[in-house]
């Protein structure tokens, strides 16, 4: 459904039907004794293609972020013979693909996605140019002179108001520090060797602007572009990794999951509820509201008796 929605402006108000009369006429094609509807379609894609590639969706619903609408991609298969490929991304179909089984441990990647908005800007912060003198004419935060008579146009190097950030980058090298499992496979996921505390990834209070991260996540070494969650393009590296700091093998002393809104002084709620006796505190009123619960029921009680 969530890649249905991807292709109605207003899924509410529509029929739903996008691709039912493709799935009735494979559905018919089975019944009708084809031992796979889709095998003809499959040969000859072996036969005549070179580039195979899988339109892939992702899984937006397992992330509560407000958003239904579930991201398209297509993919393209490497490596192998053009039947070799059709055989793989066959296997794949309607398969989930996880972030494991494609990324691995201390490996480089780049991240393709589009950079933080900063709607229309004037010069002096999208260009950097100097400010003019105080006593300029008609503005300070200007570009003086934006080019000789002639050329009788202005060139593409003079510094111009217009709009800055959102803008699609590609950003190489990124270590992978961690792949971490979810929180089913792995509730714990933020214990190290080092640091034996029981704790999950999200820091208390959840991650600022996010929330809590219940899937699998990667952590990578340095920024990301873009807001928080903004779709990001993960991909493998094009460059051949020989430096010292692509081979290095990593790993993680401790992960902070102190608190992000503020000074973070716990790494757990437990441990702020130790330290504040917040428990003790909560035990005693709930023992207090079931004694008077308790009073009221047996006033009751004796009332009816009478």
């Amino acid at each position: 459904e969530e890649c249905k929605r991807r292709f109605y402006r207003a899924w509410f108000r529509s029929k739903q039907k996008a691709f039912t009369k493709y799935q009735k006429r494979w559905a018919e094609a089975g019944k009708s004794g084809e031992a796979a509807p889709m095998a003809a379609e499959i040969e000859r894609a072996k036969k005549y293609c070179q580039v195979i590639r899988a339109i892939c969706h992702t899984q937006i619903g397992k992330v509560k972020i407000g958003v239904k609408k579930a991201h398209l991609k297509e993919i393209q298969i490497n490596g192998g013979s053009t039947a070799d490929k059709v055989d793989f991304v066959t296997g794949l179909f309607e398969q989930e693909v996880k972030v494991a089984d494609v990324f691995a441990q201390d490996e480089m990647i780049d991240t393709i996605g589009a950079t933080k908005g900063h709607g229309f800007n004037g010069v002096v912060t999208r260009w950097g140019v100097t400010r003019l003198v105080r006593k300029s004419h008609r503005g300070l935060r200007k570009v003086a002179c934006i080019g000789s008579w002639h050329p009788a146009r202005v060139q593409f190097q003079v510094p111009r108001s217009g709009q800055r950030g959102y803008h699609h980058r590609t950003e190489i090298n990124k270590k992978i520090y961690r792949i971490g499992r979810n929180l089913k496979e792995d509730p714990h996921n933020a214990k190290t060797e080092n640091d034996l505390t029981e704790k999950a990834i999200t820091p208390i209070g959840g991650f600022s602007h996010y929330g809590i991260v219940n899937e699998d996540f990667v952590m990578v070494k340095g920024g990301v572009i873009g807001c928080r969650k903004r779709v990001i393009t993960l991909r493998k590296s094009l460059l051949p990794q020989v430096s010292r700091r692509s081979l290095e093998k990593i790993e993680l002393k401790f992960i902070d999951t102190a608190s992000k809104i503020g000074h973070g002084r716990f790494q757990t709620s437990e441990e702020k509820a130790k330290f504040y006796g917040s428990m003790q505190k909560r035990a005693r009123k709930e023992e207090q509201a079931k004694a008077a619960e308790e009073a009221l029921e047996a006033g009751v009680a004796k009332a009816r008796a009478q």
